[in-house]
């Protein structure tokens, strides 16, 4: 008996469809995805996971004061540069700064679901299309502040699978997976 559905795919096909409806379903600003149960269900696995393991390692750091050299910004937002021995040099502030440093497990935690996690970009939507302003979204600290302290007091059930018809092509099951 097989522990997880294969999908009809092969392995390496199979990772990346299931990474995919993972970050999917974490970065979306409601929390749901429609797919087929099957899917569904896999994607429901591993999530579950990765938020469990979000609440249990989600106070596990220390506030670091550091000291970081910041360039000097005009009102237009460039850089101030100077000339220092004929060269054009950027002019730096020193700023103060608190950090949180993850301790060794919180760490570990990090890197399996950055694993998991494919990188996503948002784009604004006066700028669609183009590359100017995009931000690299952070899924694993949006996994650590946001969506585990909404869950530390369940214990699993995290997600929910709602029905909602067979797909007119195939007669596949259509469901929506959504964070609870």
């Amino acid at each position: 008996m097989a522990k997880y559905r294969k999908l009809g795919r092969t392995s390496d096909q199979r990772k990346a469809l299931l990474r995919g409806q993972v970050t999917a379903l974490i970065a979306s600003k409601d929390g749901r995805i429609i797919t087929t149960e099957a899917r569904a269900k896999e994607v429901q696995k591993m999530v579950e996971g990765m938020i469990a393991l979000a609440i249990k390692e989600k106070d596990n750091f220390e506030t670091v004061k550091v000291t970081a050299k910041v360039a000097k910004k005009d009102a237009e937002g460039k850089r101030v540069k100077e000339k220092k021995d004929g060269k054009t040099v950027t002019v730096y502030d020193e700023v103060e700064k608190e950090i949180k440093k993850d301790m060794p497990s919180r760490l570990h935690a990090r890197r399996q679901m950055l694993k998991v996690l494919y990188s996503v970009k948002e784009v604004p939507a006066q700028n669609a299309g183009k590359k100017k302003n995009t931000k690299e979204v952070d899924l694993v600290a949006k996994l650590f502040d946001e969506i585990a302290p909404k869950y530390a007091s369940r214990k699993g059930g995290y997600t929910r699978i709602i029905k909602i018809g067979q797909r007119k092509g195939d007669g596949a099951m259509q469901v929506v997976l959504e964070l609870v």
